[in-house]
């Protein structure tokens, strides 16, 4: 527990979620009186804050609706001083399917979250955007300048976010650091994501299905992200900026599934489904961080090697099958 974050009051939108549940947890451990903001479902369902420890759920004050709503948003950063957004529709082949649905969720959203900051005056807003916004890159490794592209309906989305983000830093002079996270994996994380993909099926089945096996990229481990969103928050005199949040090493994904069956010791063979393959002009072959930025303006680097991450990840999925639906594509 630090003396910065004791009985801070801390809004945390997408809490529910893989990073969020972990960000809530974190935030928990050091002190702060936490508020997390959840969407909404007749079955009162918390996400993965189900996860956490009943000690810390007590804790917790969760909020249920919807980030198109206002008026929700406003009521739940009302009273806070620091607020993470993280709440988003993340998927990329839900965004091909309803492109309409995603944009205002996360156009609008995020226009809510950042007029209720502006108009209750936090102290600092976490914006939480997405690798995937520099789409396939132009060069390497990918620095925050590196041109912004709208490969899917998803990461065109998360770009005109973090444009409103910056808007509301220059317009209005919102305290507000966007930072970008590259691929985070880690326990809880669903099968929507590639490498729970393959864990599950590599623990369960003699064939892996996977779409491009070609495709590069940064994995983060879940703890080494939420460690950068809390320094982004600490730390003063960066508002305004973008912050990359990734390792700097690259891995292709067929290689990466070789590495995960290896750690599961089966012989597991793999598969490429054309069912998983994007549209070829949408799909994103190559991001690799430039984290420099982040390692000189936070003092923040990843801890955890994509092995020993890896091995976490895997021995938790183990203890957790039952939450899968293995070999089912989830989007």
């Amino acid at each position: 527990m630090t003396k910065q974050w004791r009985d801070k009051r801390v809004l945390v939108t997408g809490a529910g979620g893989f990073i969020g549940s972990h960000l809530v947890e974190r935030l928990l451990a050091e002190g702060a009186k936490v508020r997390a903001f959840v969407r909404y479902n007749s079955r009162g369902d918390p996400g993965l804050l189900r996860m956490l420890s009943d000690q810390d759920r007590s804790r917790l004050e969760i909020i249920a609706g919807n980030l198109q709503d206002e008026d929700a948003i406003r009521k739940a950063v009302e009273g806070t001083q620091v607020v993470f957004h993280l709440g988003a529709l993340i998927s990329i082949p839900y965004s091909y399917k309803h492109p309409v649905e995603v944009a205002k969720t996360n156009l609008v959203g995020t226009l809510n979250v950042l007029t209720a900051c502006r108009d209750f005056h936090v102290e600092k807003l976490i914006h939480i955007s997405s690798s995937e916004v520099y789409g396939t890159a132009l060069h390497v490794p990918i620095s925050e300048s590196h041109p912004l592209q709208g490969q899917s309906p998803y990461s065109a989305s998360k770009i005109g976010a973090d444009k409103l983000a910056e808007s509301f830093f220059c317009a209005f002079e919102l305290p507000v650091v966007t930072v970008r996270p590259f691929n985070t994996y880690g326990p809880r994380q669903s099968a929507r994501a590639v490498i729970p993909v393959i864990i599950t099926q590599a623990l369960t089945q003699d064939t892996i299905h996977l779409g491009n096996l070609n495709t590069i990229r940064d994995f983060t481990f879940v703890l080494d992200t939420v460690a950068g969103m809390i320094k982004a928050a600490e730390v003063t005199g960066i508002e305004g900026k973008v912050l990359n949040l990734g390792t700097g090493q690259e891995i292709r994904i067929g290689e990466l599934a070789e590495k995960i069956i290896q750690k599961t010791g089966r012989s597991v063979e793999i598969i490429v489904d054309p069912d998983r393959l994007r549209p070829e002009a949408s799909e994103v072959l190559r991001l690799i961080s430039d984290n420099s930025l982040a390692k000189k303006s936070l003092g923040w680097k990843p801890q955890t090697s994509l092995d020993e991450g890896l091995e976490q990840t895997i021995q938790w999925i183990k203890a957790h099958l039952d939450l899968y639906r293995i070999g089912k594509y989830e989007f």
